[in-house]
């Protein structure tokens, strides 16, 4: 799902709030990410009960979105967000090199959430 945050702007510069009562579930965790080279790809991983939103701070940032058979690419940009459902494989390239990625998380870090190996991803899923 991509969604766009609501805005307002004045000559004062862009106000744009994310209240939490409307995401699709209730926040546990908030980190970011930044000072990723120009073109540097992140993430490769999937969870299996941790939802996300990744949002586009600053920059510009592509997303791939990974089902197990199909892949799906979305491009942010400031005031966008992407949900990340579990069981999605999920990779992100920061196209500026002077980008920020916000992350909403609806469960605290652990460790054991995680799918790093994408072929293991790929027969939980039943993908091809």
């Amino acid at each position: 799902m991509l969604g766009s945050w609501p805005t307002f702007e004045d000559n004062r510069g862009l106000l744009i709030p994310i209240e939490f009562d409307r995401l699709d579930f209730t926040p546990q965790r908030i980190f970011y990410v930044t000072g990723v080279p120009q073109g540097d790809e992140r993430g490769h991983h999937a969870h299996y009960t941790g939802q996300q939103i990744l949002t586009c701070i600053q920059g510009e940032i592509i997303v791939k979105l990974h089902d197990g058979k199909k892949l799906k690419t979305v491009t942010l940009k400031p005031t966008q967000w992407v949900l990340v459902d579990r069981l999605i494989w999920d990779s992100q390239i920061f196209v500026t090199g002077n980008d920020v990625l916000m992350c909403i998380c609806s469960t605290p870090y652990t460790k054991a959430d995680y799918i790093e190996d994408f072929e293991v991803f790929k027969k939980l899923v039943g993908g091809n």
